[in-house]
This record gives C-alpha cells, structure tokens and sequence, in this order.
C-alpha cells in the first residue's frame, strides 16, 4: 500500500495546465482556470507528504509549486520571524499557531476558496490554539511515543523511564528541540508539558544533564536512518513516523507511556507576508481533496482530519488504536498549548544550558 519514502528538498514542480481542482467529494474549489497562475511556496516538515500530490496539484491547477522542508516549529518559526522568509503555505503545529497568530504573523484564511474544509472531522474545527477557526486547517494529527528495538530492548517499555535507563547508555535517542525533548522529562516526572513553573522547568533539564551522558545524538529527521538501521535501540518519535521506520526494520516496536503523552496536530496556515494568498488557499483546499488526503495518508501513515478519507482507508488502519486513538487513550494525553513570552524565553535558556552541559 505505501510507496517508499524520499526526503524532500527545496525543488520547483511545473507541469501541464488543466481547468478544475477536482477529485474532491466535499466541495468544489474556485474555478483555477479564473485564478492566476504562477507559483505557491509552501514550508513543510520533512518527510511528510507523497510527493506525486505536488505533481498532481500542478497538473490539474497550473500553479508550480516550489516546496521546502524544516526540522523543527521553532527552526520554522525563525525563519519566518528572523530571517525575513517568504512563504505561501506553512504547516505548523498547534501551540505554534497560537503564538503566530498572538505575534499576528499569520493570515486570516478566505474559507469561499477552501470549501473542502466541510470533509475536516468536526473534533478538530475550532480549536484551542484557533478558537475561531480563522487561521488554520488540520494537515494531520498524532500521538508521540515510544520508538525501541525489540532486539536492543530487553523489556517492553512502559514509561518514559526507559529514556533515562543507563543500561542503554549510547543507544537513546532525544529531540533536537527545546519543547519536545523538555516536554518528556516533564511528563516522565510527573508535570504538564504546559506548565508555567520555572521550578518544575529547571527540574525536567536537571534531569536531561543527567541523561546527556547516555545519549548517542539529539535529533529530528535523522532518527529515520538511526532506527531503521539498527544503530540505536530507542528514541522518542511520532506514531506516524514509527509506522514508516516499521516498514524498513520490522524488528521496531511502539508505545505510549504511562504517565501520558503529546496528542498534536499540524496544519496548514498562510502568513502575512505571502506573495500568492489566492493559490495559496487553493493549495490548501487541494491538500483537503480526498484524492489528495488518500495519498498522503497511504504514504507517510499519520492520521488523517479528512473524514471521507477515512471511510477509504482499509479496516486494519482504520481501527488502529494508536492512528484513531479512543477515548481511554485520549484522556493520557495532552496538547502543547503556546506558553507566556517570559516562559518561552526561559525555555530558550534552560535548552542553551542543556546543550552545554558537559556529555
């Protein structure tokens, strides 16, 4: 069913012209052939997305995508904040969002082009970090957790202590960023991954310098080669990417632990300074197509806010507990929520400490 994966780098799409942005079962887009061509930019996570749906989006619109890649929301982030990028189409995480739209750096989205936004589940309209709705649309959602293998791992962990066990001294892998990597040890301890309390802070990095010295790297997309090569045995990662890393080493396994975890969710936003807003939101609409929505899925396995695309999926995937989570899991979980600016500036201390603590 899954095609195999290609990390993708900054590239321009251009391919032949086609009237309608169909293949949809929840609304039509605006007439593409009334809009004008030209480009869309979008900033995306790596290894997240099928890359043929870009193909796809250009044919059937006209509109070349130029399409580049981030590690991290706060590398995103900077970039939009500190470096001046441009760009159409960004997909941020939850908390982030919040924060853009605080720092008024995103948007407000023209719904009449997006009208597909009618096939987003209705559990995820309207959140938290959007109360309004006016700002964002859901990409795709998950749960964090987990990732070990079962030839490295002696017991089937069950608790974030397993990234703090000294016994895999060299063969843990960590989050190369602040919210993340911080997020676990607060969890592991028993506090929210939202808490305010520079006291229960200071703990949770106290408790990374300890675990420095057992790790073997802190990383985001490279976790990918790490795990399915065999050359480390555990590392915290998401579900969906879990599933992929599965397909190449069978011998990885998954869990949530118990003291709870990250439930998120990406989506698609424009920022202020986008050059192509009309093709941006048609951009977006066509990402909530169900053709598009189906691809994607298949191809990089994370949880889908489309529901006519989960009455496609096969019966295996779609009772996946930890893909379409029920309520027993959900009430363990907890979202990122966008932190006071003095927090956040205290985060960004309390990680620059961590980084230099000696290994």
């Amino acid at each position: 069913m899954k095609k195999s994966l290609a990390l993708l780098t900054a590239s321009a799409l251009a391919f032949g012209l086609l009237a309608g942005c169909g293949g949809t079962t929840s609304g039509e887009a605006k007439d593409p052939a009334s809009a004008d061509k030209g480009v869309v930019n979008v900033y995306n996570w790596g290894v997240y997305i099928d890359e043929s749906v870009l193909e796809d989006f250009t044919a059937e619109t006209g509109i070349e995508v130029v399409y580049d890649t981030f590690e991290s929301n706060e590398s995103m982030y900077g970039m939009l904040k500190n470096e001046g990028a441009s760009y159409d189409v960004v997909i941020p995480s939850d908390y982030m969002i919040s924060r853009m739209i605080e720092e008024d750096m995103l948007e407000p989205l023209n719904f009449d082009n997006i009208p597909n936004f009618e096939d987003i589940d209705p559990a995820l309209k309207n959140p938290d970090y959007d109360p309004e709705n006016l700002y964002s649309v859901p990409y795709m959602w998950g749960l964090l957790g987990i990732i070990y293998n079962t030839t490295m791992v002696e017991e089937t962990p069950t608790s974030w202590a397993t990234m703090f066990d000294e016994k895999y001294a060299g063969q843990i892998l960590m989050f190369n960023n602040s919210r993340d990597a911080i997020g676990v040890a607060l969890k592991y301890l028993g506090y929210s991954y939202n808490t305010t309390d520079q006291a229960q802070i200071t703990e949770a990095v106290d408790l990374l310098i300890q675990q420095k010295p057992l790790v073997q790297s802190y990383v985001m997309d490279e976790i990918f080669e790490k795990m399915q090569g065999g050359s480390a045995a555990i590392g915290a990662y998401y579900y969906g990417d879990f599933l992929t890393m599965q397909e190449i080493n069978p011998d990885l396994a998954f869990c949530l632990p118990e003291e709870g975890t990250n439930l998120y969710v990406d989506a698609m936003c424009i920022p202020k300074n986008a050059e192509n807003k009309e093709n941006a939101e048609i951009f977006i609409n066509y990402m909530c197509s169900t053709a598009a929505g189906l691809k994607n899925c298949e191809e990089i396995w994370y949880s889908t806010p489309l529901l006519s695309v989960r009455e496609e999926l096969d019966e295996e995937t779609a009772n996946d507990p930890y893909a379409y989570p029920d309520e027993s899991i959900l009430a363990n979980c907890e979202s990122f929520q966008n932190l006071p600016a003095d927090i956040l500036a205290f985060y960004d201390s309390e990680w620059t400490r961590l980084m230099l603590a000696a290994s």
